[in-house]
């Protein structure tokens, strides 16, 4: 980059940097100034615009898969774990809130936090989160990964954990990447079991959320899920 260009760019970024501080920048604006610090000998502007472009927003851009990033011309191993790193960010402070304050204070951050993790993932998988008696998370854990299309669940493990870590409440998540489609026959079932043997515990089924390309279907508001709970989520989830 020749020396007129690289004053002009280091301008043009520190106008950036300002207009973010005003709480002025669109999206593709944050997405070139996040690019800017990865790669900064380089416009970013047209890579920024080419990747939403692609991938149809910045956050799905953050949450893209990191061989589609790498895929994308343009984006090196260096920059696409630069952008990974932004997604794990946000999913640290998700959690960070949920560790202190019960789920129910506000169903969107839930719905959102199971978005930006299951987004964009190319294979189903069973996430149980456990939560102690105030509602808060004890742990978010990856029960099982499987393929585009079906997962496994093993009752006796999730109901073996439950235990182990004192849970008085749990939340099921799991993702159908392939479609929009709402509960099947088996995710039917598999709710059911794992109620009625939580209930004989006494340990509560808060919900089941299913995450598709574009909805966050609720278990509870779809007749799934039949315990008590303190709110309700809306049945779906728009993103």
């Amino acid at each position: 980059m020749s020396e007129p260009d690289s004053k002009f760019y280091s301008g043009h970024r520190d106008r950036l940097r300002q207009k973010f501080l005003d709480g002025k920048l669109v999206d593709y604006e944050k997405l070139e100034l996040l690019l800017g610090y990865a790669i900064p000998r380089r416009d970013t502007r047209p890579l920024a615009h080419a990747l939403i472009k692609r991938f149809g927003s910045l956050p799905q851009v953050l949450t893209a898969q990191i061989d589609d990033l790498l895929a994308f011309p343009g984006i090196g191993h260096n920059t696409a774990v630069f952008l990974k790193l932004v997604q794990d960010i946000v999913l640290s402070g998700y959690r960070a809130t949920m560790d202190t304050r019960p789920i129910f204070h506000d169903i969107k951050f839930m719905l959102d936090y199971c978005w930006w993790t299951f987004a964009n993932k190319p294979v189903e998988e069973f996430h149980v989160l456990y939560l102690d008696s105030d509602f808060r998370l004890l742990q978010d854990q990856l029960h099982s990964s499987g393929t585009y299309n079906t997962t496994g669940v093993y009752v006796r493990e999730i109901i073996k954990t439950a235990l182990k870590l004192n849970a008085t409440s749990v939340v099921l998540v799991h993702n159908h990447p392939a479609s929009d489609n709402s509960f099947s026959n088996d995710d039917i079932e598999v709710t059911e079991e794992i109620e009625k043997i939580f209930n004989d515990l006494d340990i509560s089924l808060f919900d089941h959320f299913l995450v598709t390309k574009h909805m966050i279907y609720s278990g509870r508001d779809c007749g799934i899920v039949h315990g008590p709970r303190k709110r309700n989520p809306n049945s779906s989830h728009q993103n």
